[in-house]
């Protein structure tokens, strides 16, 4: 009985389908062979114990595997194993059963139609109650096994089903001929495989007689009938009816799964509509994706402490990777280009299960549609420029990973990481590193032990011309982790002149390496435009009609992305369950670590990582710039006064008092300042006065920030605030608005003669001889410079003159004689005066030349001029009588001195209004642009490591970081065991 029973559901399961029933009726090829295992071998492995039990892929095409089963009820005793196998009625009936799932058990899985058909197949046999025993356990169980109930709701009404029947006429015509045909026993090979069951029907149906037929006899007679072609076409004939058959009940169960698909997709809407209301428990895929993302930023290079598994895309460029990941996320979500580089960054996808399709960046509370083109459009629009953004100027590519989830019904869990295509040459426009930064940042993903290897080969080009096959080759040499992918077969298969060729490369005999699995796939005719539906659709009749699957070169399971996306979903999470355990015990071991080394270096410090250092900076420098509104006006109308007549004191001695002292009247001399004062307000001194009032905000600035010094002062901000500063003072510009009413303000201060009292008087005389000594002393200076040491300094101190300064000393003496003989000498020495002094510096033995005695002449008439000034200052500081008067009846005349007067007060009322100025608009548009800079600081990382650095500040970021990876770890470990 048990082998009866094995031997017909193994034959029903072999001979179910030809070998081309799926090219030629393009059914669903991973849905042939899973239909007849989930209905004959869930019972003929029980006939053998030490035979484990299928594990068949049913679950995932078919609706069977949803239906409610009931358990096994133990099999019936009572009849002896000799006494079975003596009975001919029970190979009879073992052979009619056979044929029962020849050509109804395919139909819709074995379940309810065949137990129908069984009913009326028996009424026109014999009555076999007394042998019913003979019959394997599950057909009469078959209710037991199977909630018929359930399933009768699921299929469509009765009449609908009853039409897609086969026609048993048409089926009965051929009866007369097969019984002849098949009685022999002769095998007719592969091409009737398919009718290989009928022959038990007409054993039992026909004339008892025919099995006494001699077999020599009957075997000329079927071999005269196979050499027909008549024959062998009514055997075509009655097959293509059979697979026909199949082929409408194939497409119910198809419907069955969009529909059970649309109700999966209901429930989890009815869970999203709860999110406002609950707190939504995140994923299992979110959970691991945010692992991922914290363990990207802690170890951006990919170092050993990163582990954990991700499916990294690797290919040639333009081999159809990104294509290969949009079938799997089942959106065109990826920018696209006509054979340029598209791909400039690794970017993460976290795939899951979601009521609706839709795409998220990390970073991002924007939402993605994917089922609306403009948002895809947008979506890639956004992908390009975060790619471009992130890559620096001079390069090509960049190693920072831009992280998107997609969710969406039916999409298959995983994380992928698509990588930039590999490149065999560097051409225009591309950077000259471009193929070597390429190749280190696809080893800095391959080499994670843990890391699953999507190598994506392109089928339509020679197999000579790939170069990540031998890149994957160096990074998985023994192809434990690694799935190749053949693309564009569908170009392969019309371009190749051998097809042999294809099934060398996914029997992996062509490339040198290996993998754990061969996979060949179509994406498309190549039109960005196609959406994925047509794709899948396209795939799927390529496939069907590929003299490939029908000649044996591929095999059902090694085709179309879908299949493609289970076997390496299977593969993730294998590979996550075996070591996320593990690493989660590294990262708790290298946290112990971070803590010890912390507790012993910095005990009194708290762990600060680098943001909330940068913080602490920010307060402190904002608490800073405040400082600077405090300074008082007095303070900085003194400074800017100071600091703007240090500007423009050469200016006024050189070309303004200096030229109009030569006058030889009062008259001439103040004709000469007012207009030298007006060119000059006109075109120079307002400039002069904004730039110095800048230069005074600059250095307030510059010293509160180095003065500002607490007790809680941290040198390690000492760089990041030198750079706030200085990019403030960059980004700082003066208001422009404010020269022309300054330029007048100056102009109405400078045209102001009346000194109203004495005291304005003497400050105008201090004023001037401070002015005066200083140049007379740098003049003097200059002198000394000139003529070298005098007769002590060569006396006590061992100096000497040199040449030059003993030519400049003697020309020095002659000219000092001719201002003794000519006190009132002008400022310019005529030739002839110059011929003179030549002349008799010659006498002595001294040759000069006159370009250098003018030089002289100018720095001793310069000295000789301020002696003069400032002994007529002397004599001024009781003029002040004689000025109210205009100096009528007195030979004193002190015009210099209301010169001074004047600049003084142009200073004075510059300075006030400067400081007006940067009190209320420049202090606090400072305070602006610091803001700025410290906000633009605080959001780019890159200029916050390079600003805040030290083992203190990197040890806290790690500490944080492991703690944070760690934690998550124990959660998502937790969430997965519940899982199971």
């Amino acid at each position: 009985m048990l082998r009866v029973g094995s031997k017909a559901a193994c034959m029903a399961c072999r001979n179910l389908v030809s070998t081309n029933m799926g090219v030629r009726f393009r059914i669903p090829l991973q849905k042939l062979h899973p239909l007849s295992r989930v209905i004959h071998h869930r019972y003929s492995g029980n006939t053998n114990p030490q035979r484990p039990p299928h594990r068949t892929a049913a679950r995932f095409f078919t609706s069977m595997s949803r239906l409610p089963m009931r358990p096994p009820k133990p099999t019936p005793g009572g009849r002896s194993y000799q006494q079975q196998r003596n009975f001919w009625v029970a190979r009879l009936a073992a052979r009619l059963l056979k044929l029962r799932y020849i050509l109804l058990g395919t139909a819709v899985g074995g379940g309810y139609t065949a137990k129908k058909t069984y009913d009326e197949w028996r009424d026109m046999l014999p009555d076999f109650s007394e042998y019913n025993w003979v019959i394997p356990d599950f057909v009469w169980e078959l209710s037991e096994q199977i909630d018929l109930d359930k399933l009768a709701k699921a299929l469509p009404e009765m009449e609908d089903i009853a039409k897609l029947l086969p026609d048993l006429d048409k089926i009965g015509e051929n009866f007369t001929f097969l019984k002849s045909l098949l009685s022999s026993g002769v095998s007719l090979g592969s091409e009737v495989k398919g009718a290989s069951g009928l022959h038990l029907l007409l054993e039992t149906s026909g004339d008892p007689a025919l099995k006494a037929t001699d077999s020599s006899a009957a075997a000329t007679q079927d071999e005269k009938q196979y050499k027909k072609s008549s024959d062998k076409e009514k055997i075509d004939q009655l097959q293509e009816e059979l697979l026909r058959t199949q082929l409408k009940y194939q497409r119910m169960l198809e419907r069955l799964e969009k529909e059970n698909k649309e109700l999966r997709k209901v429930v989890l809407q009815k869970d999203d509509k709860g999110i406002h209301q609950r707190k939504v428990k995140k994923s299992l895929i979110d959970m691991y994706s945010e692992v991922l993302d914290i363990l990207s930023d802690y170890d951006a290079n990919y170092n050993t402490q990163d582990h954990l598994p991700r499916v990294v895309v690797v290919g040639d460029q333009s081999a159809g990777k990104t294509s290969v990941l949009e079938m799997i996320a089942q959106a065109r979500i990826f920018p696209r280009g006509s054979g340029e580089m598209m791909t400039r960054s690794p970017v993460k996808v976290t795939l899951s299960e979601g009521p609706h399709h839709v795409a998220m960046f990390k970073d991002s509370g924007r939402e993605f549609d994917l089922t609306k083109e403009e948002d895809l459009a947008a979506l890639r629009h956004e992908i390009e420029l975060r790619m471009r953004k992130s890559v620096k100027e001079g390069q090509t590519v960049s190693s920072e990973t831009i992280s998107l989830s997609v969710k969406g019904p039916g999409i298959q869990r995983m994380v992928l990481v698509d990588l930039p295509g590999v490149i065999s040459t560097v051409t225009t426009g591309m950077a000259s590193d471009t193929k070597e930064t390429i190749f280190s940042i696809s080893k800095a993903y391959m080499q994670n032990p843990n890391a699953i290897i999507l190598c994506i080969q392109d089928g339509s080009v020679d197999a000579e011309r790939s170069l990540v096959t031998d890149l994957v080759s160096q990074m998985d040499p023994q192809g434990k982790r690694t799935i190749f992918v053949l693309t564009k077969v569908d170009l392969a298969e019309k371009n190749l002149a051998s097809p042999s060729r294809i099934q060398e490369i996914v029997e992996g005999k062509l490339f040198p390496m290996k993998a754990l699995g061969y996979f060949a796939v179509v994406t498309g005719k190549g039109s960005s435009g196609e959406r994925i539906d047509s794709i899948k659709e396209y795939e799927e009749d390529f496939f069907q009609n590929s003299r490939l699957l029908r000649d044996g070169m591929l095999k059902a399971h090694q085709v179309t992305t879908k299949n493609l996306s289970l076997a390496v979903s299977d593969c993730f999470w294998k590979m996550v369950r075996e070591s996320v355990e593990q690493q989660a015990d590294v990262f708790k071991a290298s946290r112990f670590n971070l803590e010890t080394e912390w507790k012993n270096n910095y005990p009194r410090l708290r762990e600060l990582d680098r943001n909330e250092l940068f913080e602490k900076a920010k307060n402190e420098i904002l608490d800073e710039v405040i400082s600077l509104s405090q300074v008082t006006p007095q303070h900085w109308e003194t400074i800017l006064q100071k600091k703007l007549w240090e500007r423009v004191s050469t200016h006024v001695i050189e070309n303004i008092y200096l030229p109009a002292a030569q006058t030889i009247d009062s008259g001439t001399f103040n004709t000469t300042v007012d207009i030298k004062l007006k060119q000059w307000t006109d075109k120079q001194l307002p400039h002069k006065a904004l730039e110095v009032a800048w230069e005074t905000l600059q250095e307030e600035f510059a010293r509160f920030m180095a003065e500002y010094k607490g007790k809680d002062q941290d040198d390690i901000f000492d760089k990041l605030k030198e750079a706030v500063k200085d990019e403030s003072i960059k980004r700082h510009k003066w208001n422009e608005r404010a020269m022309d009413s300054l330029r007048v303000i100056q102009h109405n201060a400078l045209e102001d003669r009346s000194i109203t009292d004495k005291p304005q008087w003497d400050a105008a005389i201090q004023f001037m001889e401070e002015t005066l000594q200083s140049r007379l002393k740098d003049t003097e200076s200059v002198i000394k410079d000139m003529v070298g040491p005098d007769w002590k300094q060569r006396w006590l101190n061992w100096q000497n003159r040199t040449p030059d300064q003993h030519i400049r000393n003697e020309t020095k003496s002659e000219l000092d004689r001719l201002l003794k003989l000519h006190d009132d000498h002008t400022a310019y020495l005529a030739n002839d005066e110059v011929t003179t002094v030549r002349k008799n510096l010659e006498g002595r033995g001294v040759e000069v030349d006159p370009v250098l005695i003018k030089d002289t002449w100018h720095q001793l008439y310069r000295r000789h001029f301020l002696q003069k000034a400032l002994s007529h200052c002397s004599l001024c500081k009781r003029g002040f009588y004689y000025y109210q008067r205009h100096f009528v009846d007195s030979e004193l005349e002190c015009n210099d001195v209301v010169l001074f007067w004047r600049i003084q007060r142009m200073l004075v009322i510059t300075a006030n209004t400067l400081r007006q100025q940067l009190t209320n608009t420049e202090v606090r548009r400072l305070e602006k642009n610091v803001k700025e800079v410290l906000d633009d600081f605080g959001e780019d990382l890159e200029k916050k490591t390079q600003l805040i650095t030290g083992r203190r500040v990197q040890l806290a970021e790690d500490l944080k970081k492991v703690r944070e990876i760690q934690e998550k770890l124990e959660v998502f470990i937790e969430a997965l065991h519940k899982e199971k």
